[in-house]
This record gives structure tokens, C-alpha cells and sequence, in this order.
């Protein structure tokens, strides 16, 4: 460990002040009483754009940014490209989804997604399977942060489970303490860290290593001798298809995550809401560097750390370079980026997760007359125990690349897709179609999951997200994203459950909502000032 001393030093030293911040934001805009979801889930609705643009961007651009797209682009090259087409088309297609979202749950004080499907469709065993959903997606999303932070303290000579304890601990303490007020505040440092550590390293990292055209070349031979038909400095044949369905399964994705929705519902108005939509994809070309991290580490030669398995962990490979490539304590400052990047994301991920159980289980089913403390109270034991799921993903799941963590969650979430997005726009589909279509399309998705192997680990199951067509009986090694396919048996199954039932005259739910709900407005009569002890 003493080699990496100074790195150490500044790590820690940077990694307790922004901890320290988390526990002070408490008093950050402090309203007379935070034992509510309103204040400690949603910062009091308040947030204007600035803290919106850091507290949506901290959300989405993860430790899965800094770690887990370099590494697939140096395993695996141009495929790890998707995620910029992937963040560059989210943005015009969830422009207009979360202004209704917004104000309809500004209208009626919804808090979750399920909140307003429960409202939406008059269904509360809708609402608890869109809860669960929500709840079991989030978990692997949140151990791909904790796996940031463990990357890191690997590379810095740490091993074993102590680095999930420490982020555990950090993140529990904190998140409880302070709600949604944690992550906004630190979003602003570890924002700032992360575009001086990037910047640095596009223009630092390729002038020590001959300029990009010898980076790329590096990248060519390498993937060049690669076994895999599917590696390549530029798509082929056998992965395009991949390619474009991950893209836009992702896209479509992003948003439907109960976290993403909790920054969106803390902002102001909707003008919040249009301004950051237009100015989010800025992070996307800062995305783009970070992935071209990969190609610099071929370049360089950097070696991934080596675990106690004796196999190589290609989640360490960004931290292996600015090791390899900055000055020990620049590297240390890195390293802190890293560690920051993905302390924010997880407190809005366990938030929003805990959020779901309290509104729509506990709630709904356990104590219909709840307070807002009791709410609280339950919202902050329950951020707990969400953490110790995430840590049992990275124990059970063991994936081939960290990145196939969030993939993963990405196929489950998309299930809610049809009753949360699409019925933000219509009420057609019957509550009955939308519950058998989320059926057949996880269902559809688990089984796609369950094929797909793990090379690296040799583990036959739950390997990624690259489902091969090869399954179907076709003679292709051409693979397609698995949410994508599962989307579409959910939306096939929905559509025709929906003709059935109305078809044998099923009762439906009754809608709650009304049209001008979705266009209301700060300073709209219908947006009050929000009292969320009865929304339904």
C-alpha cells in the first residue's frame, strides 16, 4: 500500500469532506420540518435549474460513466460507443414525458411512477408490480456504483469486501440523515472534479502517448488479434444489431428508473424541467471522452489489477491508467472523481427505491393511514436495506463488465414502460393488458438473461445483456439486447390483452386524472403547495 500513499491521502481527504457535506446539507434549505418524502425524498420540490442540471446530471452520469464504458471499449471497442447515441436521442424523446410528469404529480402529489399508474389506470396491483419492478431494477444499478468505488480502491492496494462496507457505511449514514439535500449538494463538487479530471486527461494522457492516430492504431491491432468476431475499433456484421438495439432499449430506459423521476420531481416548474432537458446532452460529449479512456489504456499498455481469483478486473482499468499516466497526486484526485461519481447516483437510487416501498407497499397495504413522519421513517429504514441488495448483485451476479449490471436493470425496467410512459399520453390500454403484457415481457426477459453466458467467469447464466439470435435456431452469431425483445412481447401481449378483456367486457379501472392535469404549472391553481398525507 505504500506506493500508493499520496493517492491514498488524497483520496480519503477529498472523499470525507464531500462525505462531510452529505451530513451538513441536512441544514442546506432547511424547511421547518423534513420528516416527510416531500422534503427528505424530493428536497421540497424546490430545486431551480442550476441545482436540476447538477442534481439530474450527477443522477445519470454515473461511476457506470467512468468505469464501465472505458472498460467495455477496451475489452470489447466500438460497441461501448452505444452509450453516446444512447444519451444524444433520450433527451427529444423524454422532452415532453416528464413536463406531464411533472405536473400531474404536482396535481395530485405523486411521489413514484406507481403513484401515478395507481392513479392512472385505478389499479393497485398494477401500481405494486410497476413498485417491484422499480425496487429490483434499481438494486443492480446501485451495486455498479459501489463496484466504482471498490475499482478504485483496488487499484490503490485495498482488497477484499472492505471496500462495500465503506460505501455502505458512507451512504447509509448520509442518505439517512439528509434525504435528496446529499446528492444535490455534492453533485456540484463531483461534477466539477470530474470535467477537470477528464479535461486533463484527453489533453494530457495523448500528448505523453504519440497523439490520437497512434491511440487508435494501438486499438486496431489489438482488436484486430482479438478472437472475438464481435471486437472492433468499428462495428460488423455480428454486433450492429446489438449496437442500435442498445442504444435505443437504453434510451428508453433511463428515464423510467424511479431515480431519474425524483430528480425531475424536485425541480420547480416545468420550465426547470424544457431548459435542462436542452441542456443536458452537453454531458454527452463529455461522455465521450471518458469512454475514449479505454482506447488510451491500449494504448499505454495499462494491465487491469488482478483480484484474489487470479483473473484480471477490467472494471479497475481507468484507475490502472491515471495511475500509470498522472502524477500520484493528480491520480488521487481522480480517484476521488470516481468515488464521488458514484456516491451521488446511489443516495438518489436508494431514495427513490425506498420511496416506491413506502408509497406504494407500505402504504398501500400495510398502514393506509400513515403520516408523513411514519412515511419518512419507513423511506429511511427501507434506504437501507435497498444498499445490502445492491451489495448481494455484485456478490451473486459476478458479471462479465460492471456496465452489464446496469444493462440487466435495464431489461427489467423496461417493463413498466407501456403503463408509465405510454399512459402519460393515453388511458386505451386495460389495466389487464398492461398486467399480462409486464408478465410475458419479464417473464421474456428473465428467460433471455438466463441464457446468456458469462466467458470471463464461466458462468453459464446471467452473463450480460447480448442475447444471441443463434437461440431462435438461426444460424447467425448476430446478438440483439434483450430488453429490447422482452419491450416487445410486453407491448404485443398488451395490446392483444387489452382487445380480450374489452372483448369480454372485464371491468377497468377508473382514470383519476384529467386531462389539464398533465399541462398544469408553477403558480396554477391546481399545483398547491404539496400535502402528501392522502394523494390517491
Amino acid at each position: 500500500m505504500s506506493a500508493h500513499t499520496t493517492e491514498l491521502v488524497v483520496f480519503t481527504l477529498l472523499f470525507l469532506l464531500v462525505s462531510g457535506m452529505g451530513f451538513v446539507a441536512a441544514r442546506w434549505r432547511r424547511p421547518d420540518n423534513i420528516e416527510s418524502l416531500n422534503e427528505w425524498g424530493l428536497g421540497g420540490r424546490n430545486f431551480g435549474t442550476w441545482i436540476t442540471w447538477f442534481l439530474v446530471g450527477g443522477d445519470l452520469y454515473t461511476a457506470y460513466t467512468f468505469v464501465a464504458v472505458p472498460a467495455l471499449m477496451f475489452s470489447a471497442g466500438a460497441l461501448g460507443f452505444y452509450a453516446l447515441p444512447y444519451t444524444v436521442i433520450i433527451y427529444p424523446l423524454v422532452f415532453l414525458v416528464l413536463a406531464r410528469m411533472w405536473s400531474v404529480s404536482h396535481v395530485h402529489g405523486f411521489v413514484t411512477p406507481a403513484d401515478f399508474v395507481r392513479a392512472r389506470f385505478g389499479s393497485p396491483t398494477l401500481a405494486l408490480l410497476i413498485a417491484i419492478t422499480g425496487l429490483v431494477a434499481t438494486m443492480p444499478y446501485i451495486a455498479l456504483q459501489l463496484v466504482g468505488i471498490e475499482a478504485v480502491l483496488k487499484t490503490m492496494g485495498i482488497t477484499g469486501h472492505l471496500p462495500i462496507i465503506i460505501a455502505f457505511a458512507i451512504l447509509a449514514a448520509y442518505t439517512y440523515q439528509s434525504g435528496l439535500r446529499a446528492p444535490a449538494l455534492i453533485a456540484f463538487v463531483k461534477d466539477t472534479l470530474i470535467y477537470v479530471v477528464i479535461l486533463a486527461a484527453v489533453i494530457y494522457i495523448p500528448a505523453k502517448l504519440g497523439g490520437w492516430g497512434s491511440i487508435f492504431d494501438a486499438a486496431q491491432a489489438k482488436f484486430a488479434a482479438s478472437p472475438n468476431p464481435a471486437d472492433g475499433i468499428t462495428l460488423n456484421a455480428s454486433n450492429q444489431l446489438q449496437y442500435i438495439t442498445l442504444a435505443f432499449g437504453s434510451a428508453l430506459a433511463l428515464f423510467l428508473y424511479p431515480h431519474s423521476l425524483t430528480g425531475v420531481l424536485a425541480s420547480k416548474n416545468r420550465g426547470v424541467i424544457k431548459r435542462n432537458m436542452s441542456a443536458l446532452p452537453a454531458y454527452s460529449f463529455l461522455l465521450g471522452l471518458i469512454a475514449l479512456l479505454g482506447f488510451m489504456a491500449i494504448a499505454a499498455g495499462t494491465k487491469p489489477v488482478v483480484g484474489a481469483n487470479g483473473k484480471a478486473d477490467t472494471n479497475t482499468i481507468v484507475p490502472a491508467l491515471f495511475d500509470q499516466m498522472f502524477p500520484d497526486w493528480f491520480a488521487g484526485v481522480a480517484y476521488a472523481a470516481i468515488g464521488i461519481g458514484a456516491l451521488v447516483p446511489a443516495a438518489i437510487m436508494s431514495i427513490a427505491a425506498a420511496n416506491l416501498f413506502t408509497r406504494n407497499i407500505y402504504r398501500e397495504y400495510l398502514n393506509k393511514n400513515a403520516t408523513d413522519a411514519q412515511e419518512a421513517k419507513v423511506s429511511k429504514l427501507v434506504s437501507l436495506v435497498v444498499k445490502v441488495g445492491a451489495v448481494l448483485c455484485i456478490l451473486m451476479l459476478d458479471p462479465q463488465f460492471s456496465i452489464d449490471l446496469q444493462l440487466i436493470g435495464g431489461v427489467i425496467i423496461l417493463q413498466t414502460l407501456p403503463s408509465v410512459a405510454l399512459g402519460l399520453y393515453t388511458r386505451w390500454f386495460h389495466k389487464g393488458g398492461l398486467i399480462a403484457g409486464w408478465a410475458f415481457g419479464l417473464g421474456a426477459g428473465m428467460w433471455m438473461l438466463y441464457l446468456i453466458p458469462n466467458p470471463a467467469s464461466g458462468k453459464a447464466h446471467f452473463g450480460g445483456s447480448a442475447f444471441s439470435l443463434g437461440n431462435f435456431g438461426f444460424d447467425t452469431k448476430m446478438t440483439i439486447y434483450a430488453g429490447f425483445l422482452a419491450l416487445a412481447v410486453n407491448l404485443i401481449v398488451a395490446v392483444l390483452g387489452t382487445y380480450l378483456f374489452r372483448a369480454l367486457k372485464v371491468a377497468d379501472g377508473k382514470d383519476a386524472t384529467s386531462r389539464d392535469d398533465y399541462f398544469a404549472d408553477e403558480g396554477d391553481p391546481k399545483v398547491k403547495p404539496m400535502d402528501l398525507t392522502g394523494t390517491h
